[in-house]
């Protein structure tokens, strides 16, 4: 008889889990050069001058991620500057304080300094890195004897910041083939792999294999909205930011059609595949993409495929558009006819409402390729010139509302008319409300399209700060500010108590633990207890042979090479950090302190997991419960907006991307919520299925919406009542 197996913890999985990826080699490359600085220090016989520098750079190599060079000075010299302030008031403090009553105010200090840090934190990705950096940063202040006054402290750690921050802005990167300025070629990488991701979800169409691509797929989708909203767009855009911002508009209506596809198990043809696959090539070298093979036009999802593909031959080959046709009739061949009516069989073939049967719902979703998937990169421009109406052919010709007929094998050139075009009564898709707004434009999309607000760029920088403090001042922010507070607080004052010489150690690793994007809590801890210990004693056998600064600081560069490859794991980042800090503190003159290392580490994570799990006052999992409100929030707005407005494309877009990434974002949180141990995760059970009901709600919304655009009419009574019930239930279950 087979043997049952315990399952194991979904901790215990997040622990053992590392993520994938290419290795990092120009983040590994600035890391290994970001140890000049130190270097310097070290050759001019003040080594302990270039401590604060190492750590600056080290934090830098945490915080360098893949993306575009103008997101690295948000990502790494925004957290900077947080560090050097908190060194700076760390170390005014530390001097200030007196030592018959540091175990009584430094804990008090840090405490309320961990209240307020954790709370800016947990209201986005850069405000916890500046979080972090600025609590790390003032342990290490008040606690390592440097002979440095304070300013110098704080000018050394933003040189070290600064210095791989520059390598990162000004240093060309391994050039690829193509005409695209090796200062875009963040932006480019971004894109293709959204054109990348599409075609791998067309190709997984009508497959169970389209669910496990829908996270690949929203992160892609996430980061190239990220990415391309720092760039220049309008009159003073270049022309390489004009034609990203492009052919970002145009994967809009490619990842609406992969959408529609993927929820109704429609297969798509290889050579459509194919085409999604070549316009990825063309997206990372930014190059023309040539013609592209046309789908057949058989169903609703295939015939928006092909208008996308057209829509996306435009943008990368900048050709100007065809030239489009009197209003009611079609070209073939470039002879005139009467517009086949498509539309009307399309309406005729089925019962309305009929195809979205409330059974269906929150399991047809999970096959959907653009949302929880995270999307289409909806809000890009799409560069148009004239006033051309080929994006709007709904006509398959006399045989293509059967079985694609002569357009089965065809290519897409732009420039080229389509030998079957036709008007839509709703307006075509390449009018003003068809362009959708470029990533960085300000503004919100309201019921009836994206709006802007006045107040220039001073009013959206308080704006910003404005909800910045309101996310701060929420459950969320209060939750996660009083666990850091009082993490900083106990740990301080436990190290202060038993004598640590390192004292500031204990805190330093209890603020990383406390990170809630690191995973789970549980997970965190074993990883930390693990990596230290690997750590320590890889570097009590470097320091046992007693090499001198020079090794040492050749010790320290290979560290900083290796920590952008190690972030994809905790346990080998904190192995890696380990040896780091312990050949720093040995630069510093102080003794070997490798033992009293992994102490403080497992007294930090005991720490950790104690105060992590205490009961608190009012309802915990607050931070779930807020992703949740909002990813419902988000899409009550765009189904009203389908419902109402079926002719506005491009607001329809950018509420669809908003939805789509607020779902994403409350179904991680929910999952890492989920792998917490039961204590913590029962405040949040069920979120996860919420989450993923959500995110086949907007599948289904999707899917309605380029049915409704098929046929050329508002989605109908029947499934609107679906849409609505089905919003509310799930609304109300949150």
């Amino acid at each position: 008889m087979p043997v049952e197996r315990p399952a194991v913890p979904l901790w215990l999985r997040h622990a053992l889990r590392a993520q994938a990826g290419p290795v990092p080699w120009s983040a590994m490359a600035r890391g290994a050069a970001a140890v000049l600085p130190l270097l310097a220090a070290v050759l001019a016989g003040a080594p302990t001058a270039g401590v604060p520098a190492a750590i600056g750079a080290l934090f830098a190599g945490i915080n360098d991620r893949p993306g575009s060079r103008r997101t690295a000075v948000a990502a790494i010299g925004v957290p900077a500057v947080a560090g050097a302030c908190g060194l700076l008031a760390g170390t005014l403090v530390g001097a200030g304080v007196p030592r018959d009553l540091e175990a009584w105010l430094l804990p008090v200090f840090l405490g309320l300094l961990g209240l307020f840090a954790g709370a800016i934190s947990a209201t986005g990705a850069t405000a916890s890195a500046c979080g972090t950096q600025v609590l790390i940063a003032a342990v290490i202040g008040a606690g390592m004897d440097l002979p440095e006054p304070a300013w110098l402290r704080g000018l050394s750690y933003l040189t070290g910041a600064a210095w791989p921050l520059l390598l990162r802005r000004l240093v060309p990167g391994p050039r690829r083939r193509g005409p695209a300025p090796y200062r875009l070629d963040g932006e480019h990488a971004a894109l293709a792999a959204v054109y990348e991701r599409t075609a791998a979800l067309l190709a997984a169409a009508g497959d169970a294999a389209a669910a496990a691509l829908r996270t690949a797929f929203t992160a892609a989708v996430d980061h190239a909205q990220d990415v391309l909203a720092r760039t220049r767009s309008g009159p003073r855009a270049s022309r390489a930011e004009r034609g990203l911002h492009a052919r970002y508009g145009a994967a809009a209506a490619l990842a609406e059609a992969a959408t529609a596809l993927a929820w109704t198990g429609e297969p798509v043809p290889e050579r459509a595949v194919r085409g999604a696959e070549r316009l990825a090539a063309a997206a990372r070298t930014g190059s023309p993409c040539g013609p592209l093979p046309a789908p057949p036009r058989t169903a609703a999802g295939l015939r928006a495929l092909d208008d996308a593909l057209l829509r996306a031959a435009e943008a990368f080959d900048e050709a100007p558009p065809p030239t489009a046709p009197a209003r009611g009739t079609t070209r073939a061949g470039g002879v005139a006819s009467a517009p086949p009516a498509r539309a009307r069989a399309t309406a005729g073939s089925r019962e309305a409402g009929n195809r979205w049967r409330s059974s269906s719902w929150g399991t047809r979703g999970a096959a959907g390729a653009d949302g929880g998937a995270g999307g289409g990169p909806e809000a890009g421009m799409l560069r148009r010139s004239g006033a051309s109406s080929w994006g709007s052919r709904d006509a398959a010709g006399a045989d293509g509302g059967a079985g694609g007929g002569g357009e089965a094998g065809t290519s897409r050139r732009p420039g080229a008319p389509s030998s079957v075009t036709g008007g839509r009564g709703d307006g075509g898709t390449d009018g003003s409300r068809d362009r959708a707004p470029s990533p960085g434009t300000r503004g919100t999309a309201g019921a009836h399209g994206p709006t802007g607000r006045a107040g220039g760029p001073v009013g959206a920088v308080v704006r910003r700060v404005a909800a910045v403090v309101r996310r701060a001042a929420g459950a969320a922010g209060r939750e996660y500010g009083v666990r850091v507070g009082l993490c900083c607080a106990v740990s301080a004052a436990l190290a202060l108590v038993l004598g640590q010489q390192h004292w500031y150690w204990l805190p330093a690793t209890a603020v990383f633990l406390v990170k809630p994007d690191l995973g789970p809590l549980a997970s965190r801890a074993v990883c930390r207890a693990l990596g230290t210990v690997v750590g320590a004693v890889l570097c009590a056998g470097l320091l046992a042979t007693g090499p001198g600064p020079e090794a040492t600081t050749a010790t320290v560069a290979v560290c900083g090479a290796l920590v952008p490859f190690a972030t994809r794991h905790f346990a080998a980042q904190t192995a890696v950090v380990t040896v780091l800090v312990l050949c720093l503190v040995a630069l510093a003159g102080e003794p070997p302190a490798t033992g009293e290392r992994v102490v403080q580490s497992l007294l930090a994570c005991a720490t950790v997991l104690v105060v992590g799990h205490l009961p608190l006052p009012g309802r915990h999992g607050n931070a779930v419960r807020h992703r949740l409100d909002v990813a419902g929030d988000a899409a009550g707005r765009y189904l009203d907006h389908v419902l109402t407005s079926p002719g506005d494309r491009a607001g329809r877009r950018l509420l669809r991307r908003e939805a789509y990434r607020a779902a994403a974002a409350a179904q991680t949180a929910a999952g890492l919520s989920a792998a917490e141990l039961p204590s913590i995760a029962r405040h949040s059970a069920g979120a996860h299925h919420i989450a993923s009901g959500l995110t086949g709600l907007l599948d289904s919304i999707t899917a309605c919406a380029v049915e409704a655009d098929d046929r050329a009419a508002p989605v109908s009574r029947g499934d609107a009542d679906h849409l609505n019930a089905r919003l509310a239930e799930l609304t109300r279950a949150t």
